[in-house]
């Protein structure tokens, strides 16, 4: 593996998941995130990318291997205490995830619930003055304070995932986990998201990974690739060691 392991967000050691007791979906696979970096997971339909990923955050219990996340191991940990620790992470999915009938602003504020109930950060005419300037803080961030009262299924599918990247922000973490954030976008649209979405990890201080088919975001937006193949890490390298003929080779 060309990361050190330390310091790192991420820690992932011979990790392994079978469905059904048969079908191996991950087979030993090794690798790490450090603080600060920005990892692309790259491999075709049923590499088992997002299996991965969910494994990472125990959302699906691994059969075996080990994770530490945000410094700490997670098997074991109860259900309290796992929670604790998936607070520090912000979660960007294909699909928006948004609330459609609640406003772009009220959608961000729900990124606060894990530090505040949801009490305080479910409706925006309940939350204190101060949740709502940091949600219009992080709607500034990705551009969109313009639509901060427009009802979520009122936006363009680009404006739905920067609202999902402000409502990540408003949770304030240390870690970004996204799984294809741009796979439902037109191509102009993605490349803006990415583009954002990068640019705001790096002036964040944030750890982000992502997964992606598009190679070219895989090289533009990422600091490191991680290429799987049958559940197995076949490519771990820096972008700038890299290209699209060797990244396009892992999968022949």
């Amino acid at each position: 593996m060309s990361n050190q392991f330390s310091p790192a967000d991420l820690v992932v050691r011979g990790l392994t998941k079978s469905y059904n007791g048969h079908t191996a979906v991950l087979s030993g696979v090794n690798f790490a995130v450090a603080a600060g970096e920005r990892v692309a997971l790259i491999g075709a339909n049923g590499a088992g990318k997002s299996t991965l990923l969910r494994c990472c955050m125990h959302l699906i219990q691994p059969d075996s291997g080990e994770v530490d996340l945000c410094g700490t191991r997670l098997e074991g940990l109860s259900a309290q205490k796992l929670r604790a620790v998936r607070s520090q992470v912000g979660f960007v999915f294909q699909k928006h995830n948004l609330v459609p009938r609640l406003s772009a602003l009220t959608n961000v504020l729900h990124g606060a619930i894990p530090r505040t109930g949801f009490g305080r950060a479910w409706f925006q005419g309940l939350a204190s003055e101060a949740l709502r300037l940091e949600a219009m803080l992080c709607l500034e961030r990705v551009g969109l304070t313009h639509v901060a009262l427009q009802r979520a299924d009122k936006l363009s599918g680009g404006q739905s995932q920067r609202i999902a990247i402000a409502r990540a922000l408003m949770q304030r973490p240390r870690l970004i986990v996204a799984d294809e954030p741009a796979a439902s976008l037109d191509p102009v649209a993605g490349d803006e998201v990415m583009s954002l979405f990068s640019q705001l990890v790096r002036a964040e201080g944030l750890t982000m990974i992502f997964t992606s088919h598009d190679l070219t975001h895989a090289l533009n937006y990422a600091d490191r690739i991680v290429a799987l193949r049958g559940g197995v890490v076949v490519l771990d390298g820096r972008c700038s060691e890299l290209d699209l003929k060797t990244l396009r080779a892992q999968y022949e």
